[in-house]
């Protein structure tokens, strides 16, 4: 079985569908798709073998946590096809080809992987060089409406042989543009890998040619450590060079060098280093402000019964595990403290 004859396998199809529908079962397209789940897997099926596919229309809409973004979210059956072309064959085929500390949206990875990373580097650092030492601290501006299509495409073909897998996956590339021949959708589940491989570039420059040791990336988030300043603005030149002159990115302004002993933002906390070698990290108050504007609005809808009791029991254990992550004990104690759930009158 070649890779593109796995997208029309049935069985595969019908993984993809379960794995698709996963927390959505009560929206109503899923609710159709499955009344006649038998032959709508069976067309689609069809329409893939035939090779007459097409990509439909997204759905727009705007999310404001952890920030405010546009999400372009394709359809249903689109995202069933999806999640069997990226689970049989795209991540396999990239995930081997990425570097280790490229840590979003990777299984067994993650936004907390990537915290304790950079925990480890700070402890392993300051056992060498103590305080003396600096941060680059790198972001891209608007970094998925920013891909180029062509770019990306040539990338990719080195990548899938299959050339009918490979003339799929140009079909949804080509199906979304923040401008002509740029930008990829939040909502599609392909977005997220070709944006992790797009900056592979960027991670080999940084970790074989540059050679630095200490060196995470969250997508387009990323932090070097080095304990020479000189040197981190050069890897900054050379950083800003591929990304301007090979990928069309532009780093943003919160791109800059922080001394060590002043600590870094990354990942919504903020993380530094005692002179005892203890890294200490500290939610941001922008994140403490979302977290007390979250709180506020599940006590006002649980007292106006739109939410019951065990979704307010699951909300509070998901933040307090977040939070877990970094020397909160105070921040916790407070939200319990203020936080009173009244279930006001029927």
């Amino acid at each position: 079985m070649n890779d593109y004859m796995m997208m029309y396998d049935f069985a595969k199809l019908y993984t993809a569908h379960k794995a698709a529908r996963r927390n959505k079962r009560n929206k109503s397209e899923v609710i159709e798709f499955e009344m006649n789940l038998a032959k709508n897997l069976c067309d689609l099926q069809r329409e893939l073998k035939s090779r007459s596919y097409s990509f439909g229309v997204y759905h727009h809409f705007k999310i404001y946590e952890p920030k405010e973004r546009e999400i372009f979210a394709p359809s249903y059956i689109d995202r069933v096809v999806q999640h069997c072309l990226c689970d049989n064959i795209v991540a396999p085929l990239l995930e081997p080809k990425l570097i280790y500390d490229n840590a979003a949206c990777r299984i067994g990875k993650g936004t907390h992987f990537s915290m304790d990373r950079l925990s480890d580097f700070m402890r392993r650092f300051h056992r060498l060089h103590g305080t003396a030492g600096y941060f680059l601290k790198c972001d891209i501006r608007k970094y998925f409406a920013s891909i180029n299509h062509e770019v990306l495409m040539k990338k990719l073909e080195r990548v899938f042989d299959d050339k009918e897998v490979f003339k799929l996956l140009c079909h949804i590339i080509k199906s979304y543009e923040e401008s002509p021949g740029v930008g990829l959708p939040l909502g599609n589940q392909t977005s997220q890998w070709f944006a992790l491989y797009y900056l592979d570039g960027v991670d080999r420059l940084i970790k074989e040619k540059l050679q630095i040791k200490y060196y995470t990336r969250y997508m387009d988030d990323f932090v070097l450590l080095h304990k020479d300043k000189d040197y981190l603005r050069k890897c900054l030149i050379e950083i800003r060079s591929i990304c301007e002159n090979e990928l069309g990115l532009e780093l943003n302004e919160k791109t800059q060098i922080f001394p060590v002993k002043n600590g870094v933002d990354y990942l919504g906390w903020h993380f530094y280093l005692t002179d005892t070698g203890k890294v200490i990290r500290k939610l941001r108050n922008a994140g403490k402000k979302k977290i007390k504007r979250r709180y506020r609005k599940m006590a006002q809808d649980y007292h106006d019964h739109l939410i019951e009791l065990e979704d307010v029991k699951r909300s509070i254990a998901s933040t307090q595990g977040h939070l877990c992550h970094g020397h909160t004990y105070h921040l916790r104690c407070k939200l319990a403290a203020e936080t009173v759930y009244v279930r006001g009158g029927s």
